[in-house]
């Protein structure tokens, strides 16, 4: 997980020129006031008259964030500690010991994911088999790896000692004639047998003498120089441990190889996954962990049922917007840090409080702009342009019914750090394209879209500014196919588009939905019944939501609930 993930200044979905700029200027402001590691992003595509602004002060458009999902990488475990195929028990336990871990990751040669060995595994491998004695002796390794493994020092090593083979730990702990009866009766052969015993020279000559595979004198006792010598003829191996008997013996179990234990059932996951997805097949899992690994099968990362409620590093700023329904997909599994905006209080709680800064002005670039003001902090002629660019598009150049004073002392103040005037501005902005002409009709009000709901009643209202209304009567019946489609795909009660004139400050209004909801609009009808004139609204924010509002508050005081393709969906609750 990464300490130093981004802060993300976004706008709401289907960004316009304020959303856009408002976040360019605030990720400028922060990083002017010293504060490290925040990014200016956007949630939906870019068009004309954005382009054109940022064209001209030579900024490029903010990264693109499809969603803010949290993910398997932003909490996975990437330091991931691994041991070989060829790795013994003592090594799987030693690296769970070292690193907390419950799971062994295992790599072969190739260093590609074969399978894990978990802590339950290996404490099941050296439980006691009281019917198969026989077994708990039983240990499948190499010399090389015992004398590895209870940190021995090497008298002399026989024949072929990285071989792996099927070894038995006897302890000589007893008389001699004893403890060769029991040997005998327990059917291990000499060859098979790793002898570990104290300085009891008897039972080492006689080892010798039958051709044991190995002995090991524990205690770091001194061996005679006799038996060395008739160990060495004989080929046996001969090594000092520096641990008692029991302890010796038992080490000596866990030097074997960690192959037979691999498990190649695991599971694994993507690290792209989505976290809230992974989260509930972990919980259901019996798993202690899931693998994160590659296309490739490499492994990236490690996932455990904790890792999954560790907090998520993303966090967000939202600008022009304080409304989940219009914010970027996931906004509500990360932290929102903070808020600036000029919009009416949506529904929204945070889990701690944050900076929420919403004044009742013309545009969120306004905002910022005063920020700029009251820190002290001059910004550049193209950082000025852009949040002028913002104001202008968002009040029209002032002549909005949301432009207030200080939106005018605000726009006054930017020209004078400016490389370019208010209306020279304006007239590139409103100038710089047709939205219906440049696109296809379904993307016209998808450009500058915005979801409400308002006591259970869904709705959407676009915008669309264009210099008069003739790019929309030529493309009326696309537009108004398009407008269908979108209210379909979004399972809206109804949807409406405003296409404002910026030259009459004038706006023509196109409905789609429910029927009753249409009839009580007192707007004048334009050739179409669900067309009609909307004279001096240029305003969704001011004028047209809370008119369309009363409408539904109307329709629930008459205990008429808007109805859904036909259907009733939940009715007004008073």
């Amino acid at each position: 997980m990464s300490a130093t993930a981004p802060t993300y200044i976004i706008g709401h979905k289907n960004p316009d020129a304020d959303s856009i700029c408002s976040a360019i200027a605030y990720a400028a402001f922060k990083e002017l006031r010293g504060e490290k590691g925040y990014l200016a992003a956007r949630c939906g595509n870019s068009n004309a008259r954005i382009d054109a602004i940022l064209s001209r002060f030579h900024t490029p458009l903010p990264l693109y964030l499809t969603d803010v999902c949290p993910r398997v990488r932003d909490v996975m475990i990437t330091d991931v500690h691994t041991v070989h195929t060829d790795a013994t028990c003592a090594e799987a336990l030693e690296f769970i010991d070292r690193h907390g871990h419950r799971i062994v990751p295992v790599l072969n040669d190739a260093g590609k994911f074969v399978g894990t060995v978990t802590a339950s595994q290996l404490a099941h491998a050296f439980l006691p088999q009281i019917a198969e004695p026989k077994r708990m002796r039983q240990v499948t390794t190499d010399l090389k790896s015992i004398a590895r493994t209870i940190h021995a020092l090497v008298v002399h090593l026989g024949a072929e000692p990285a071989q792996v083979e099927e070894l038995y730990v006897r302890i000589g702990a007893m008389d001699i004639s004893s403890f060769w009866k029991l040997s005998q009766a327990e059917g291990i052969p000499a060859g098979q047998s790793i002898i570990v015993v104290g300085d009891r020279r008897n039972i080492q000559e006689k080892s010798i003498e039958l051709g044991v595979r190995a002995i090991v004198v524990c205690g770091m006792q001194p061996i005679e120089d006799g038996v060395i010598d008739a160990a060495k003829a004989r080929g046996v191996s001969l090594m000092m441990s520096p641990y008692d008997t029991a302890t010796t013996g038992w080490l000596i179990r866990t030097a074997g190889r960690l192959s037979p234990l691999i498990d190649q059932t695991y599971t694994s996951i993507n690290a792209e996954a989505r976290l809230s997805d992974v989260r509930k097949k972990l919980a259901a899992s019996a798993a202690p962990a899931f693998l994160v690994l590659s296309e490739q099968g490499n492994l990236e990362g490690i996932l455990t049922k904790s890792d999954v409620l560790k907090p998520v590093p993303t966090r967000l700023v939202l600008v022009d917007h304080n409304e989940l329904t219009q914010a970027v997909t996931g906004a509500d599994e990360v932290s929102i840090a903070e808020i600036i905006d000029h919009h009416r209080l949506g529904p929204m709680t945070t889990s701690q409080p944050i900076l929420f800064i919403n004044e009742p002005v013309g545009s969120t670039c306004t905002i910022v702009a005063e920020l700029f003001r009251r820190y002290g902090l001059k910004p550049t002629p193209d950082l000025a342009g852009i949040m002028m660019s913002g104001l202008i598009s968002d009040t029209l150049l002032l002549r909005s019914p949301t432009s207030t004073a200080k939106d005018a002392d605000v726009l006054a103040w930017l020209e004078t750090h400016a490389d370019i005037t208010a209306k020279a501005l304006a007239e590139l902005i409103f100038s710089s394209g047709s939205v219906i002409l440049a696109q296809p009709a379904d993307k016209v009000f998808r450009s500058d879209f915005k979801i409400y709901d308002e006591e259970g009643i869904r709705f959407s209202v676009s915008q669309v500014e264009e210099l008069g209304f003739d790019n929309f009567w030529d493309n009326a019946d696309a537009l108004s196919a398009a407008l269908t489609e979108l209210r379909e795909s979004e399972k809206l009660t109804f949807a409406a588009a405003l296409v404002t004139d910026i030259n009459t400050q004038n706006s023509i209004m196109l409905t789609k939905g429910d029927p009753d909801f249409i009839r009580r609009i007192s707007y004048t009808h334009i050739k179409q019944d669900e067309i009609f004139d909307l004279p001096g609204v240029v305003s969704r924010k001011k004028q047209l939501i809370p008119y369309l509002t009363s409408l539904l508050k109307e329709m629930a005081s008459d205990g008429n609930a808007p109805t859904n393709r036909g259907r009733s969906i939940s009715p007004f609750r008073g």
